[in-house]
C-alpha cells in the first residue's frame, strides 16, 4: 500500500492533544489525536475567500508524549506526515471510504513566552515573568520531534492574535 506525504502549514490546533496509551507489541504505547486547522486565503480583490482545512491527525509514542504537553487549543504548528486509504467493510457490507493521517513530524511554532501565557490563561493564572524573556530578546523556541531522532529547534513565524476564527 502506497503512502502520500502531506503537509499542513501555519496551523492551529482545535482542541487539547487527547493522549491514550494502547498496548503495542513492545508494551505500553502513547497514541495522541489532534485536529488542525489551516486557514488560507485563496484569489484577490472582492473575490477573496477564506478556505478552511481541517485535518485529524494522530500521533505516536514521544510525539505524542511531548504534543499533549506543550500544544494546547490555539497552539500554532506545522504538521508532516503520511495519508492512507482506510477503507472497510460495515455490518451491512457496504464499503466505507475513510483516509487516515499520521504524524511523522510536528514544528511547534508559538515561542515560549506564547505557550507559557496560553497555558497561564487556561489554568486561570497570570503568565510567569520568566517568559517574557524570549518576547524581549525576540526569539522563539519552536522544537520538531520525529521519531528516534534529535530535537530541533525551527525558527517561529511572526506571532499573531490568539484569537481563533473557530
Amino acid at each position: 500500500m502506497a503512502f502520500v506525504r502531506v503537509e499542513q502549514r501555519n496551523a492551529r490546533l482545535a482542541a487539547a492533544v487527547r493522549l491514550d496509551t494502547v498496548n503495542g507489541k513492545e508494551g505500553p504505547l502513547s497514541k495522541g489525536t489532534v485536529v488542525v486547522i489551516s486557514n488560507i486565503r485563496r484569489g484577490s480583490g472582492e473575490g477573496r475567500e477564506d478556505e478552511v482545512t481541517s485535518s485529524q491527525w494522530t500521533l505516536w509514542g514521544k510525539l505524542a508524549d511531548n504534543a499533549a504537553e506543550y500544544l494546547s487549543k490555539g497552539s500554532r504548528v506545522n504538521v508532516v506526515g503520511r495519508v492512507q486509504n482506510n477503507n472497510y467493510q460495515d455490518a451491512e457490507g457496504k464499503t466505507v471510504y475513510a483516509l487516515t493521517f499520521t504524524c511523522e513530524e510536528i514544528d511547534y511554532l508559538d515561542s515560549r513566552s506564547d505557550a507559557e501565557a496560553r497555558r497561564a490563561k487556561r489554568e486561570g493564572g497570570a503568565a510567569p515573568e520568566a517568559a517574557s524573556s524570549a518576547a524581549v530578546t525576540g526569539k522563539a523556541n519552536g522544537h520538531t520531534q520525529r521519531p528516534g531522532k534529535r530535537v530541533r529547534t525551527v525558527k517561529a513565524a511572526q506571532a499573531a492574535s490568539d484569537d481563533i476564527p473557530f
